[in-house]
């Protein structure tokens, strides 16, 4: 039974773990080290082999596991752009199917000649190690610079490589035969989990605009719930629940939802947590003094995967995309691992799978290195291949909030840089009637704004809006961030 004094050290314990992790995030910062090592070895140091705190619950480690990944999607999801990966879409599509078959099929025939693999479980390792890492991707790209559709491509791939890799596991795990019929089944757990993501997101963000919660905090609450529920039903109807969380999260994150700032904000420091959570649990988890048996496999798997699986797989599903070669070489080194591949590792261990423990130490062993030699290199090879772009444009912040009463909405939008609404007047803004730009923050100073008022980068504008004509409104602040003060006459209409 357990007492209040062991939950009061828990509860210490787990706070004082997450505050260093936080610290530790500036400090990988300035280290140049992707911040998931520094949580790895938080735990590694709580675990049996330094502070002496034994975990090796495989069953409790991947249930936790799974519900941090749906949290670090449902994040993913929220936090990106339409517009930014939308040209990147169907090349997204192919890292994520086509990338992972070629990556599974090339990995696991390599195992299987060198390190004298059955072929099942050389084909699991495969599968095993192609999944790219959704918490690893967007911390360290999105902070990168390279371009829209080379972030847009890899957010799209890592996010949803998670649902066919997950499904091929299992899959190749399971100690039934696999028949003709599998493919068919990875087509309908894709499909219908899409479906459903797509669907929930819809119904979710109509019914979020239509609600009027008391507190503006139930927004992001509500709107997080919307994302686990995808995953839930999902799993219920035997399709993928990862697809559906992330698709979800994807539609939700760029729906016009009320409050959108103070829920992006919520579901960042949401997967913040689950990353923290998840990193530290594996850290704990693993077993250090068993990683030197498994150095020479390891060594063999990450070579074959990092030179031939990885490059040949980008190759071959870029193929209709004509992708230069420097893109097709920066998004080979770009299969960033992480969580996913460990977590997912334990599900042939929890099944009896003859071998599986030697999996998890090589996998463990593996995203330490290649998080080490390819998440430090990334900036030198991005600036290598002159992929760097200088002051990206950002689009522009709109954020709404709902006035009940008044049958009225405030919409907050923020100028980035690059914007083409720098320069522009106000009365060459020519928002719809019944909306109207109240109020002006400018380096900190508040006014109310005049037609000849010219807008700046950085301002910061509030526009109360009557209910009827509000996206209207928000289309036209996005048309002129696009294509300036012209933005009609150019066919630019916001969408």
């Amino acid at each position: 039974m357990v007492q209040v004094g062991d939950v009061t050290v828990v509860l210490g314990i787990g706070a004082a773990v997450l505050l260093i992790s936080v610290i530790a995030v500036r400090v990988s910062t300035r280290l140049g080290l992707p911040s998931l090592l520094l949580y790895l070895g938080i735990g590694v140091l709580l675990g049996e082999s330094v502070f002496g705190i034994k975990f090796d619950d495989a069953d409790l480690t991947q249930s936790l596991g799974i519900a941090a990944l749906v949290l670090i999607l449902t994040e993913g999801g929220i936090t990106t752009r339409w517009n930014a990966v939308k040209p990147s879409l169907w090349l997204g599509v192919a890292l994520s199917t086509v990338a992972v078959v070629v990556s599974v099929a090339v990995t696991g025939t390599a195992l299987h000649f060198l390190l004298g693999l059955d072929w099942r479980m050389a084909l699991l390792w495969g599968a095993v190690l192609s999944s790219t890492d959704a918490a690893a991707v967007f911390s360290v790209l999105r902070s990168l610079g390279v371009g829209a559709r080379l972030t847009g491509a890899l957010e799209l791939e890592s996010g949803l490589n998670d649902a066919p890799v997950y499904i091929a596991v299992v899959l190749l795990a399971s100690s039934d035969r696999i028949s003709w019929t599998a493919p068919l089944l990875v087509v309908y757990e894709l499909g219908a989990g899409a479906l459903i993501g797509v669907l929930l997101g819809f119904l979710g963000g109509a019914g979020l605009r239509r609600a009027a919660l008391p507190s503006t905090g139930l927004y992001p609450l509500a709107t997080v719930a919307v994302c686990v529920i995808a995953y839930t039903a999902g799993d219920l109807l035997h399709a993928s629940g990862f697809l559906a969380t992330y698709v979800a999260a994807l539609v939700l994150g760029n729906a016009r939802l009320p409050h959108r700032a103070d829920t992006l904000s919520f579901a960042e420091g949401l997967g913040w947590l689950a990353q923290i959570g998840l990193f530290v649990l594996l850290g704990l988890y693993a077993s250090p003094s068993r990683l030197l048996d498994v150095l020479f496999p390891a060594l063999v798997a990450g070579l074959v995967l990092t030179f031939v699986a990885r490059p040949l797989s980008v190759v071959l599903s870029s193929l209709p995309f004509k992708v230069p070669w420097r893109e097709q070489a920066f998004l080979s080194w770009s299969g960033l691992r992480g969580a996913v591949p460990i977590v997912f590792a334990l599900i042939p261990l929890i099944q009896g799978v003859e071998g599986a423990r030697q999996l998890v130490d090589v996998v463990f062993l593996l995203v330490i290195v290649l998080t080490i030699v390819q998440g430090t290199t990334l900036p030198f090879l991005a600036r290598r291949l002159g992929l760097v772009k200088a002051g990206e444009v950002q689009e522009v912040q709109v954020d709404a909030s709902p006035l009940d009463e008044l049958g009225a909405e405030l919409l907050q939008v923020h100028i980035q840089r690059g914007s083409k609404l720098h320069g522009v007047y106000m009365s060459e803004l020519r928002l719809p009637s019944g909306a109207t730009v109240s109020l002006v923050v400018r380096s900190g100073k508040s006014f109310t704004p005049q037609p000849t008022t010219r807008l700046q980068t950085d301002d910061q504008l509030l526009i109360v809006t009557t209910e009827e004509v509000r996206d209207a409104a928000e289309r036209r602040v996005r048309a002129v961030d696009r294509a300036g003060r012209y933005a009609r006459w150019k066919g630019e209409t916001g969408d």
